[in-house]
């Protein structure tokens, strides 16, 4: 069968690539899209691991050559993820895996429709702040204003949860992990008749508990600190003269 194209998004710093690898470590049959960026290597990352770095000119004229499923700017860099990866994910029959921004999932939604689309949000800003200077102290450079323009951008990236269809709050990423797993496990068995082996109705409950639909009462505090229901509370906003506590959760992307 032809695997189930799922796309997630999220702001930088919500913690979406643990969640993506621990999945991959969980379930089978879960092809990772890995895409192309005209920005530099953070840290340990390398070409082909988490990127294709390549540069501005080379990414333009893979666009000229329509070999993207979708490509954004994001920040000042290009980002985009080749048709290439859905092709070989359908012919081994897997299921593919896209991290991908509010641009790029808008793009993939308008073509393939079918796409399973899931919004992963932080709690709150504080520990999205912590998240995004612990990665950045991680990589040798700490700049409040990058920070803070990231906070301020991600307000603005969550407005769009409405889109997708599925909202996960990663506070608790073993919780997370778990949502994540539920949702792509009651999605094969809905679409393709897939067995679920264990606990299946359980599986299928959360699955259903993590449907945009269901999850009013759990996304307003999140929306109400991130200001985008009722009144926000700006000094949550304001970080540059707050320290931040240690976070044992990922601050990745």
């Amino acid at each position: 069968m032809a695997g189930i194209l799922f796309l997630i998004s999220a702001p930088s710093g919500s913690g979406k690539s643990t969640l993506v690898s621990e999945l991959r470590k969980q379930l089978s049959g879960v092809d990772f899209a890995i895409s192309w960026t005209t920005r530099a290597p953070r840290g340990s990352e390398e070409n082909g691991r988490e990127y294709y770095f390549t540069t501005r000119d080379e990414f333009e004229q893979m666009v000229k050559q329509d070999k993207f499923l979708e490509h954004a700017e994001v920040f000042g860099n290009l980002y985009g993820t080749a048709r290439q990866s859905l092709e070989e994910a359908r012919s081994a029959g897997h299921d593919l895996l896209l991290d991908i921004d509010v641009q790029g999932a808008a793009q993939v939604r308008a073509k393939m429709p079918e796409a399973v689309s899931i919004f992963v949000l932080p709690p709150n800003p504080k520990v999205l702040r912590t998240r995004l200077r612990n990665r950045s102290r991680a990589e040798g450079v700490v700049n409040e204003s990058e920070l803070y323009r990231r906070l301020s951008e991600a307000s603005k990236e969550i407005e769009n949860f409405r889109q997708y269809g599925y909202i996960l709050v990663n506070d608790i990423l073993d919780r997370a992990v778990a949502q994540l797993e539920a949702i792509v496990l009651a999605e094969r068995f809905y679409r393709n008749g897939e067995a679920i082996a264990y606990r299946s109705r359980r599986v299928l409950e959360v699955a259903a508990a993590c449907m945009q639909s269901n999850t009013q009462e759990r996304l307003k505090p999140v929306l109400e600190a991130f200001g985008i229901l009722g009144d926000s509370s700006q000094q949550e906003l304001n970080f540059e003269d707050e320290t931040d506590e240690p976070e044992e959760e990922s601050d990745d992307d």
